[in-house]
């Protein structure tokens, strides 16, 4: 009887360190402009969850890439100043007016849009106004806003009528709930 709690509280807690001390959190990342509310988490056990969504991951110069089952999803970043800028890719459809490259109006399922003129000014939202520069080499639009915003690149690719843009998001460390 004495060996068969031995074993069992011996296999308990080879089975609680497991749990808890191969799963520390690594990197724990927020929207910068929500810093209390955690979007991504990096652990160093190589799982990863990213907005409510567990995943295994890997991480290179370039992207993280967050594998579950057969889906993988691909996230560019650059890491800047302690923070870091993930890009989430949205895919747009156009208005139905066939244009050269970006120049038309675009929108994503989920009611965001775009519209690129021929003469460089953009509009995003129909809020957000400026102009815009296309390198085609690197498959970049940069965006210059009128208002105070800082200038965003987007990287892009487009299929027949689908625009897929990367869009840029800056994270910042998580920030504990006070």
């Amino acid at each position: 009887m004495k060996n068969k709690f031995f074993y069992l509280t011996i296999a308990l807690t080879t089975s609680f360190l497991l749990l808890t001390g191969c799963g520390k959190k690594g990197e724990s990342w927020a929207y910068d402009y929500d810093p209390q509310t955690e979007v991504m988490a990096l652990y160093e056990n190589g799982s990863a969850e990213f907005k409510g969504e567990k995943y295994k991951y890997t991480k290179d110069d370039s992207f993280i890439h967050l594998i579950k089952g057969d889906e993988k999803l691909d996230l560019r970043y650059m890491t800047g100043d302690g923070n870091i800028t993930i890009y989430e890719k949205s895919i747009y459809k156009q208005d139905g007016t066939k244009n050269e490259g970006i120049k038309g109006s675009w929108a994503a399922d989920n009611g965001w849009t775009f519209v690129f003129t021929a003469d460089g000014k953009f509009s995003e939202e129909n809020i957000f106004f400026g102009n815009y520069s296309v390198d085609e080499e690197n498959a970049c639009i940069k965006l210059m806003y009128d208002d105070p915003i800082p200038d965003a690149y987007l990287y892009y690719e487009i299929n027949g009528d689908e625009l897929t843009i990367e869009y840029p998001w800056p994270l910042v460390k998580t920030e504990a709930a006070s």
